[in-house]
């Protein structure tokens, strides 16, 4: 019987939909739907387990899965005996605290003997102590930005990604506690066979790939040959920009790899340079 390396994975939601993505974008092909609890893959040797995403760290701590897939504030939540093998650059969000809009915020001592709602106790508990907060933790399980607004706490402890929720509750995000995103996790301890090993070793390097042509672009140009180094020197590529020879010997053309953000700025650099011909692709996969 072929061994997969089962991954544990959130059933449903934007982790889902972005690990999904990931694997996609990896090669690797699933064989059904989100309903089914383990689903295998057509093409490459794993099989997902799909979970709630708290129960994540659990699964990987006891070997029901051999890693998962989850948010790094699920890990630290529920201090199962997990580790972080790779950060994989999604979902990213941050764990704060929030107050009602208007009101006089002076610092961290505002909370001392405030009532705080929130699903993440074990977080906030070790963030009050190590700041010397006494304040008073109300556990609640989804919805959590709506506590102050009945009455049910003074502030709240939650997940923010874009803050509107907090400003359609009439919130504002006062203390940043930790930055969070989707990560990569293993048992502590625990050694898999040799064979799971190379399965995981494979898929790491696939996911490697794809996390390097994120928000790359891939560009080509014509440069007169006495306006090369010019070029070159405005160009930040991956070992060394490649220049090759065309038809006519007065101009090279000129390929290299630059950062999505600062893509203008470069442009705008290259022509000023004496580069022609523009051509800019996106990079699906990128092996370094």
């Amino acid at each position: 019987m072929e061994q997969r390396l089962r991954i544990a994975i959130q059933s449903k939601g934007r982790l889902y939909d972005e690990t999904i993505g990931l694997l996609t974008e990896a090669g690797v092909k699933m064989t059904s739907s989100k309903r089914t609890l383990l689903v295998p893959s057509r093409n490459f040797p794993v099989e997902l387990l799909m979970l709630r995403d708290d129960d994540i760290p659990d699964a990987v701590a006891t070997g029901t899965a051999d890693i998962g897939i989850v948010g790094l504030n699920e890990v630290l939540e529920k201090d199962k005996a997990v580790e972080v093998t790779a950060p994989l650059g999604f979902s990213r969000c941050r764990l704060s605290l929030a107050i009602p809009q208007h009101t006089d915020y002076p610092g961290l001592n505002w909370f001392n003997g405030r009532k705080i709602a929130t699903s993440y106790p074990v977080i906030l508990r070790k963030f009050l102590n190590d700041n010397g907060i006494n304040a008073d933790i109300h556990v609640i399980t989804g919805s959590v930005e709506i506590a102050p607004g009945i009455g049910l706490a003074d502030a709240i402890f939650d997940i923010v990604s874009s803050g509107s929720t907090l400003v359609s509750n009439n919130l504002v995000e006062v203390e940043k506690v930790i930055e969070s995103e989707a990560v990569l996790i293993q048992a502590t301890g625990r050694i898999m066979p040799d064979i799971k090993c190379k399965i995981l070793e494979e898929l790491l390097f696939r996911f490697d790939a794809v996390k390097a042509a994120d928000d790359k672009k891939y560009v080509l140009m014509n440069v007169p040959a006495d306006k090369v180094d010019e070029v070159l020197a405005v160009l930040p590529g991956i070992k060394s920009p490649t220049v090759l020879p065309l038809a006519d010997p007065n101009w090279r053309s000129v390929h290299s790899v630059v950062d999505e953000k600062r893509f203008w700025e470069i442009i705008g650099k290259l022509r000023a340079s004496g580069a022609e011909g523009i051509l800019a692709l996106d990079i699906e996969k990128m092996i370094i």
